[in-house]
């Protein structure tokens, strides 16, 4: 199952690097970002939403290696951002992001996500795990740093917009314990 599941995980990383260097796309900075970005939310999304589902499919034990693999997406879409976008010039990354909110919004989701990666290892999280809770703001930051990238959201991004609330209302419910899944 794990050999799978991390065929499966990798699959976006191949389908983007086939797209770019086999297919071609008009604009690759831009194609990166969607890939990433979208891969990275969706991934995050799927974390939060294994523990919803935990009673009646126990996937647990790979929610780590799903929001590790989150992170990992979330760390090319910067990487994308400061090495591609902005060629390395920490002015022009200034610049873009005092200009543009939305990207301070996915600095502050991915420095959550960071300090998660981090003391997810198994010496650090028996100390931490309380503070994953943090995942749920940085899943906020990150959505609204993707409405906010968007210049017109099209179908499947409302789609997907969609489904990460109901995922989001049904974490809240079963949080509140108001709704028991």
């Amino acid at each position: 199952m794990r050999i799978v599941l991390w065929l499966l995980l990798l699959s976006p990383l191949s389908f983007l690097l086939y797209r770019l260097f086999v297919d071609g796309v008009e604009d690759p900075i831009k194609y990166t970002y969607s890939v990433t970005g979208g891969t990275a939310l969706t991934l995050l999304f799927i974390t939060t939403s294994i523990s919803i589902l935990r009673r009646r499919v126990n996937l647990v034990r790979y929610r780590r290696l799903v929001g590790l693999f989150g992170f990992f997406y979330a760390l090319l879409h910067l990487s994308n951002f400061v090495m591609l976008d902005m060629e390395l010039d920490p002015v022009s990354i200034l610049n873009e992001t005092v200009d543009k909110p939305f990207i301070y919004l996915g600095v502050l989701a991915f420095s959550i996500l960071f300090f998660m990666a981090v003391t997810s290892l198994p010496s650090l999280f028996s100390k931490y795990y309380r503070y994953h809770r943090l995942l749920y703001v940085a899943l906020v930051l990150a959505s609204t740093h993707f409405v906010m990238a968007q210049k017109v959201l099209s179908p499947l991004q409302w789609e997907l917009l969609a489904v990460m609330i109901f995922i989001g209302v049904l974490k809240f419910l079963q949080q509140t314990k108001l709704v028991k899944l």
